[in-house]
């Protein structure tokens, strides 16, 4: 997972907290905004532009799919690796958080190629 965040145009390592695990940011220096929490047993992602949309996942994955503390309000969700999400959603998870976080940077912040 760690890979295909760092694989986004612009994203990078960083460990704020000094947790085990780094969250991946795409931005520059203190203008940098986060969009993947990386952890042993999952992904925390922003998963819809508002709660309600970011709701579908706890309707379609009640056991894998839960809101974040702190900032699940905003739409941000913990997704479990190795049950019954599908990898291939829990990637698309991610670019989808990484398609919203970087569409609300200012446009001369935006890496090149985030959209393609």
């Amino acid at each position: 997972m760690q890979a295909h965040c760092l694989a986004k145009p612009g994203g990078w390592s960083d460990n704020p907290w000094e947790h085990e695990y780094p969250v991946v940011k795409v931005g520059e220096g203190e203008r940098a905004k986060i969009f993947a929490f990386l952890s042993r047993s999952g992904v925390g992602v922003k998963a819809g532009a508002t709660r309600e949309v970011a709701d579908e996942w706890l309707h379609r994955f009640p056991d894998d799919a839960s809101v974040m503390a702190y900032i699940g309000r905003s739409g941000w969700n913990d997704l479990a690796f190795g049950g019954s999400i599908p990898d291939d959603e829990l990637l698309e998870a991610v670019d989808e958080s990484y398609r919203l976080v970087v569409s609300k940077l200012p446009k001369k912040h935006r890496p090149d190629g985030w959209d393609t």
